[in-house]
């Protein structure tokens, strides 16, 4: 068996001095049919080794309720196969993009904190996981060569104690390699995330002598690494689709290596925030403590490997640059698309009272709206209805702490779409009236002192001064229809009303495709059950992309769950082969 250390400068393998060329990829963001390629196509970049997260919330969506934890193994395996070494980063705070950081909208005491009921937590989730981890060490004749405790830990907080508490947990469970820690390469981030004893490395996109001089300040001695080099960039709806020069990045990725130091390339592929769990941000500059900003379903991120799994320019310069570091790999062949496939015109309709009844939590009544954790939501949709009793002149109707965004009625009547920065509807209400709002999580935030805010109406429902109490309310969770199990659906209606509607396509040749939407507004889109993740017409991602291991020849069944209104008259879902190579394919240009 193997022996991997970190002594001296180098990173040291069986005593011989190893550079860790890495690539960050996701297993929970690439269908589990397409693992193998896109493991192989990091080898044909001149990649020597995986990096993946493990996202606490995707596996245990309710206490002790734990789902497929064994994906990671099946990953592990497959990074093994394709003779990849691997770093694991559990967490159990991930950061990455996704909701909440990898936390579950459950947790119970302060996070990422050494609170007692916080701590019991980690360590029920830990001991779950990390059988997963152990038993594929090097040392073991697995491809783990190396842990990280936490993320980023020093943008947040100072508890010195709860790092190393994480460190013990990680030893006491079996983990044998070496750990590791990654922040920025700033004084208070290295003082606030690193752990004494324990690898320090830093994350940036330029400039790296600069940042590995910040480093050795507190680490005079051991390997040089970048567990972060961002080599792209995420897209927030609303914003401009980002993208980073190839030969900036190539001349970047030549510097971190001439400095002698080993590299991880966040992404090397991003892949798809399949289902609704693409997190958020806060904007406001340095300190992320301004207006929401939630990211797109597509995490193609302008990496080297595009959404679909081809290469781009980027990986061509590369991979110029990393075949002087080590053996470069042939491309393997390269995934298969679409033949032909066509329009998908809805034949069935089930408004969203309908679909909420039939699929929806338990009814709630109470004073104040319940936040969407109340309620068990992790990602969906909350109608809170409220009365405003009479009779009484028209007032403003205020919605204090909206978290993201409601779709209002009042009467049965369309009154006003409010977000965080308009919580008023223009239009004053009178009473006797009956008030419905429709609030989606449009994403927890991810990165940030607010991270793990609560989602839906956190602050109540204002009539002129007075709060408004007897509030109905009733969550449906995003994954409740991953099954349409009683739900009745009638013909499509001629006004392009929000709900759930129902169409299927003809495939022949299946294979990688782009879901085109024209004219829809906002809602998520399955395909044969499969949750492609949510559109939006704000942009910059203008279509979906589905995995050709989702399709199948001949009839695939395509539900859209439309939020605000679908098209009326005007061209229906098209799904088509994905188009030239560039980037993200679902991006405007």
């Amino acid at each position: 068996m193997s022996e991997f250390t970190t002594g001296g400068s180098d990173f040291l393998l069986d005593g011989r001095p190893v550079r860790l060329l890495s690539g960050a990829l996701h297993y929970f963001r690439v269908h589990e049919a397409q693992w193998g390629h896109r493991l192989a196509m990091l080898r044909a970049m001149g990649l020597n080794c995986v990096e993946t997260y493990v996202p606490w919330n995707l596996h245990e969506p309710h206490p002790g309720d734990f789902r497929d934890v064994e994906a990671l193994g099946r990953f592990l395996d497959a990074a093994r196969e394709a003779g990849l070494w691997a770093i694991v980063r559990p967490g159990p705070y991930i950061c990455a993009e996704w909701e909440n950081g990898g936390l579950p909208h459950w947790l119970k005491g302060r996070a990422r904190t050494s609170d007692e009921v916080y701590l019991a937590q980690v360590e029920r989730w830990f001991g779950r996981l990390l059988p997963q981890v152990v038993e594929r060490q090097i040392d073991r004749g697995g491809p783990v060569l190396m842990v990280q405790v936490e993320n980023e830990y020093g943008s947040y907080g100072s508890d010195a104690g709860y790092l190393r508490w994480l460190a013990e947990l990680l030893r006491g469970e079996g983990v044998s390699v070496p750990l590791c820690t990654s922040d920025g390469a700033e004084d208070h981030m290295l003082t606030g995330g690193s752990v004494p004893g324990v690898l320090a490395t830093v994350n940036f996109g330029s400039d790296a002598g600069t940042a590995f001089e910040v480093l050795r300040r507190y680490r005079p001695d051991g390997p040089l690494m970048c567990m972060e080099f961002w080599c792209g960039w995420f897209d927030h709806w609303g914003g401009e689709h980002v993208v980073r020069d190839a030969g900036d990045a190539a001349a970047t990725l030549r510097e971190i290596l001439e400095c002698g130091a080993s590299v991880n390339l966040y992404m090397a592929h991003g892949g798809t925030n399949f289902a609704g769990w693409a997190g958020a941000n806060r904007g406001g500059g340095a300190l992320h403590d301004g207006v929401l900003e939630p990211d797109v379903t597509s995490y193609d991120y302008d990496a080297p490997i595009d959404e679909y799994g081809r290469p781009t320019e980027k990986f061509w310069r590369f991979r110029e640059v990393l075949a002087e570091y080590g053996p470069v790999a042939e491309l393997p062949p390269a995934p298969g698309v679409l033949g032909s496939g066509g329009e998908v015109s809805p034949t069935g309709w089930a408004s969203l009272a309908a679909v909420l009844e039939a699929r929806g939590g338990p009814p709630f009544e109470g004073p104040v709206p319940p936040g969407f954790e109340e309620l068990d939501v992790d990602r969906g949709l909350v109608r809170y209805e409220v009365t405003v009793p009479g009779p009484r002149q028209p007032y403003p109707l205020t919605v204090r702490g909206l978290r993201d965004l409601a779709v209002v009625y009042v009467d049965g009547e369309r009154a006003g779409v409010l977000t965080e920065d308009e919580v008023r509807l223009k239009e004053p209400v009178a009473g006797h009236a009956r008030v419905e709002l429709w609030v989606e999580s449009l994403g927890r935030v991810n990165y940030g002192p607010r991270s793990g805010e609560g989602k839906g109406i956190t602050g109540g429902l204002l009539h002129e001064r007075q709060f408004l109490h007897g509030v109905r309310a009733r969550g449906l969770r995003l994954d409740a229809l991953d099954s349409l199990e009683g739900v009745d659906f009638g013909g499509v209606p001629g006004d392009g009303s929000p709900g759930l509607y129902r169409g299927s396509v003809s495939v022949r040749g299946a294979g990688d495709a782009v879901l085109e939407l024209p004219g829809w507004t906002r809602g998520f889109v399955w395909v044969n059950g499969f949750n492609l993740g949510r559109y939006w017409s704000v942009g910059p991602q203008r279509s979906l992309y589905v995995p050709g291991p989702v399709l199948r020849e001949g009839g695939n069944e395509v539900w859209v769950l439309e939020l605000e209104g679908a098209p009326v008259g005007g061209p229906p879902l098209r799904l088509s082969a994905p188009g030239a190579v560039g980037g993200n394919p679902g991006a405007s240009s």
